[in-house]
């Protein structure tokens, strides 16, 4: 899974690519000399190899987290710069050091809904002030004609992507219990909860959104 996980996902997240550079783009405004940024979810580690090469040129430090063993001994073999290393752990136990930027490419979906509270609010605890979080997740609409229409663009780009019906249901069923997305005013009241003012939608296309939170 881990060799064709980054060709799965970019063919089934829509503007998966977009969705990096605008990544890189926005950090430019929080990045520093001496800041220290965390990729929550790292997976292959694409993504902050790409934040890594980027500030390449200053005394910045990336750590990409993931509990999955074999993402992490993927993206060490893989992606290898002086300023970047990644790390086998559950982000809920982490000991996190003082940060300007923490990005999460479409992973506190998959966190247990129980536990997402708590991860926030460590994510702005951990977060110097002026700091960002920057995170992209799969949203659920607001009511049910909303969800109704959002599902069925979605469908339709897969299908465009070269899925098969039957593959789009399979995925459907492998994701029950799984994938526990939030609205989007679920993740905004998330947010404030944990003590972020300064929040934007930053890209969407239909149930996918980034979402900026200024500490």
């Amino acid at each position: 899974m881990v060799p064709k996980f980054e060709t799965h996902v970019s063919r089934s997240v829509p503007l998966y690519h977009e969705g990096h550079d605008i990544i890189l783009k926005i950090s430019d405004y929080f990045v520093k000399n001496s800041s220290v940024c965390y990729e929550i979810g790292t997976s292959t580690g694409i993504l902050s190899y790409k934040l890594a090469q980027r500030f390449s040129h200053k005394s910045a430090k990336f750590i990409g987290l993931d509990i999955e063993e074999d993402m992490i001994a993927n993206a060490n073999k893989k992606y290898i710069l002086d300023n970047l290393q990644f790390i086998n752990h559950d982000v809920l136990t982490f000991p996190f050091e003082a940060s300007d930027f923490i990005t999460s490419y479409y992973v506190i979906q998959f966190i247990d809904p129980s536990s997402r509270q708590r991860l926030i609010d460590e994510i702005y605890e951990t977060l110097n002030w002026g700091g960002a979080f920057l995170y992209f997740e799969k949203v659920r609409a607001p009511d049910a004609r909303f969800q109704d229409i959002m599902t069925g663009i979605y469908n339709e780009y897969k299908l465009e992507q070269g899925y098969t019906a039957e593959e789009i249901m399979q995925k459907s069923r492998s994701l029950k219990g799984v994938l526990e997305p939030f609205s989007t005013q679920g993740n905004i009241d998330m947010l404030k909860r944990a003590g972020f003012v300064d929040i934007m939608s930053i890209m969407k296309f239909g149930p996918f959104e980034g979402i900026l939170a200024i500490k």
